[in-house]
Order: structure tokens, then sequence, then C-alpha cells
């Protein structure tokens, strides 16, 4: 421990996990939102909390348990039906079916905040603590996963002599990434979640961006897998930095329209409670 605190390389490679902890944790983030928005104002700073350090705890079970991971990438069985052949490993299924939840919640999400469903029974019924922890609890799984499998590609275990960290350093390293990663996010998950509550467009943006890391799982699953179709056409997973470029370029497009339209009352969206306030001073009766 002592030679790791002293280890220049140790604090660089500490500084550059927790970078990418954090990055990786966006959608996170903007997930927690989402669903937390939902939750009565009391409620909200509560399933933040819970969400983050359920994704806390989740990553570092999954460390002490890095031998049990790995071996998810183990195939469990064949398919091969001539025009579709993969190789199923517990790694690809989870992922594969994070991405098909994400994809069914980000749209359910969309559709209700535009058509109003939220107000129905059914609606009311689901927007509970219980409810949010548990989709936030589901997500976190599927996100702890591939945060874990970034950290351990990047992060060598190798004994020191051989140029790495040995593996108590490197968990030592990827537990205190965690950990930092998430109390940071905690600290702007407050101010973040309020951001996207009062503007109708960047929870739309928000909504499709997990549409878009919903189709990026799908596609890492079917990678994960060796999914081919038609005698050979393998799929291939997309570019976390292609997807992660396209966010950042488009919250900025954004950021720039609101301070453009600063001025002007936006439209809100039926969970909000809040109608266009050109409609307020109608007279509802002519």
């Amino acid at each position: 421990m002592t030679e790791l605190l002293f280890n220049p390389d140790a604090w660089i490679a500490l500084l550059t996990l927790t970078f990418l902890e954090i990055i990786l944790g966006i959608d996170n983030i903007v997930f927690l939102s989402i669903v937390s928005g939902k939750l009565p104002q009391s409620e909200q700073p509560k399933a933040r909390r819970i969400g983050l350090i359920l994704a806390m705890v989740f990553r570092i079970i999954l460390l002490f348990g890095i031998t049990w991971v790995l071996s998810l990438q183990n195939v469990l069985f064949h398919i091969d039906w001539g025009f579709f052949k993969a190789g199923i490993t517990g790694q690809s299924l989870i992922i594969f079916g994070g991405g098909l939840f994400l994809l069914y919640k980000s749209v359910t999400e969309i559709h209700h905040k535009l058509e109003g469903s939220e107000d129905s029974e059914a609606g009311k019924a689901s927007n509970t603590l219980s409810s949010a922890v548990i989709q936030i609890a589901a997500l976190n799984l599927v996100f702890s996963f591939d945060s874990i499998l970034t950290a351990v590609g990047l992060i060598s275990m190798k004994s020191p002599a051989e140029g790495g960290f040995g593996y108590e350093g490197a968990l030592v390293i990827m537990i205190l990434s965690i950990i930092i990663s998430i109390i940071i996010m905690m600290i702007f998950a407050g101010p973040v979640s309020k951001f996207v509550n009062e503007h109708p467009t960047i929870q739309i943006l928000g909504l499709s961006f997990l549409i878009l890391i919903g189709v990026m799982l799908l596609a890492e699953g079917g990678h994960l897998a060796h999914m081919a179709f038609f005698g050979g056409t393998e799929v291939n997973s997309i570019p976390k930095g292609y997807l992660y470029f396209s966010i950042f370029f488009s919250l900025f497009v954004e950021f720039l329209n609101l301070r453009m339209k600063k001025s002007k009352n936006p439209v809100k969206l039926h969970n909000n409670k809040i109608i266009d306030k050109s409609l307020e001073d109608t007279d509802i009766t002519n």
C-alpha cells in the first residue's frame, strides 16, 4: 500500500479511471433524473441517493467477485439456425437484456410525457419510491457490469515486477475510483436533476440519449455473443466515443438554444403539472 501511495502511475490510473467512471455514469444520472422526477418533491433526493449508493455497492461487490464476472464471458450454449448463429454468454444476456429494458423504458417515458398517460390511475400507481428504486436497481446492475469490465481492462493486475499494480493494488485503485466518482455524482445529481426536470427539451433529449445507449447495449450484447446473420455478417459493437461525442454535441447545441430563448416561456410536458403560461391568461369559458 505504501508503494502504491507514492507511485505516480497509480495516481494517474486513479484519476483516469475516476474520470471514465463519471463519464460512464452520465447515463445513470440522466435515468435517475427522469425516474426520480416523477416522484413527489420530498422523495426525489432520497431516490437519487439510493440509486447512486446502489450503483456504488453493485460495482464494489462485482469487483470482489471479479473472477465470477469474467467467467460470464464463457459460452453457455450455441444457436445455429442457418440464417442466425450465436454463442450466448452470461455477459451478453445481461447486456442485451439491459438494452431492451432501457429502450422500453425510454420509449414509454417519451409517450407518457407527450401523451399525458401519467395522469391515469396506472401511471400514478407506478410513481412510487419503491417502483423507482426497483427500476434504478435493475439498470444499475447492467451499468455496473459495463463499468467494471471497463475498469478491469484499464487497470493492470500484473505484479509490480511486471509493470502492473498487483491484484490488491488494482483492486484498491478501482474501489477508490468508484467511491470518488459516486461522491462527485451525488454532489451534482441534485442540480442536474433540477435542471433536467425544469426544461422539457432537455428531458426529451435525455430520453433520446437513453435510447441511443439502449441501442449501444443491444449491439454490444450481440457482439459479445458473436451473433452473425446470413452466413457471416457479425454484429459489431458501437464505439462509446462516437456515442458520447454526439451526446455532448447535442447538449451544447441545446444549451445555446436555451440561452437564445431564455426570455420565452417553454411549453411544459404533462408530468410537470404546469401548462404553457401563454394558456394561463386564456379565458377557458369562451
